[in-house]
């Protein structure tokens, strides 16, 4: 024989159980709401910091532009400064003091030629001043601030003169560096190979090798 169970409906929640269902909702609610509200609060301060950043950010770009402008104008000032002393300078030797000075030490100055350039096997050629007679050429370099390596390019396109300019082989060539300053003990140097130094101080301009000094011919 089969014994049939007959299941037995479930009893209501109570009140109390009710109630306490609610509150626990409402706890969760009141945590979400919060934590909603921290995660608003997070994010405006991240978009404050953003917004601070992006500003600082601007500020300096702007200032770094700024320091660009200031550093161009000074450049340009420079630029500008040492252009119109090295004319003054080119000046003053071919109008006035170069010939003169040659002539003490026993050059006989028949003509000078400023910036001779040109192209010789496709190398570009410059040279500042040519004081020639019909014995000699006196290439002269001019620099507003002599340095070594200046004095060692020199005579290394001195080396090579009558290759570039071919009209003036035969010639005795001899060399000099003209400069308003120096570095250091340069002009020593100069002079021990063989170079004329000459100075230039205000409008005037004045060869400082010893008087007995004895220019080296370069060919």
């Amino acid at each position: 024989m089969t014994t049939h169970e007959t299941a037995q409906p479930s009893e209501p929640p109570t009140f109390a159980e009710i109630r306490e269902t609610l509150a626990e909702v409402g706890q969760k609610n009141q945590e979400i709401a919060a934590l909603m509200a921290e995660s608003e609060a997070r994010a405006k301060r991240n978009e404050a910091k953003a917004e601070k950043g992006m500003k600082e950010l601007r500020k300096e770009m702007e200032e770094t532009a700024r320091q660009i402008r200031e550093t161009d104008r000074q450049l340009k000032k420079t630029e500008s400064f040492f252009t119109s002393q090295w004319g003054k300078l080119m000046e003053s030797l071919v109008e006035g003091d170069l010939v003169p000075l040659l002539n003490a030490r026993g050059i006989a100055v028949d003509s000078t030629h400023q910036r001779c350039e040109g192209r010789r096997n496709g190398e570009h050629f410059e040279f500042d001043i040519l004081a020639v007679n019909r014995r000699d050429v006196v290439v002269v370099e001019v620099k507003t601030t002599l340095r070594s390596e200046d004095v060692t390019r020199f005579l290394s396109k001195l080396s090579r003169f009558t290759d570039l300019a071919r009209e003036y082989r035969g010639k005795r060539i001899l060399g000099a560096v003209a400069y308003l300053k120096s570095d250091g003990a340069v002009t020593t140097y100069a002079e021990r190979r063989g170079l004329f130094v000459i100075r230039a101080t205000g409008s005037r301009a004045s060869i400082v090798n010893a008087e007995d000094f004895e220019p080296r011919s370069f060919a």
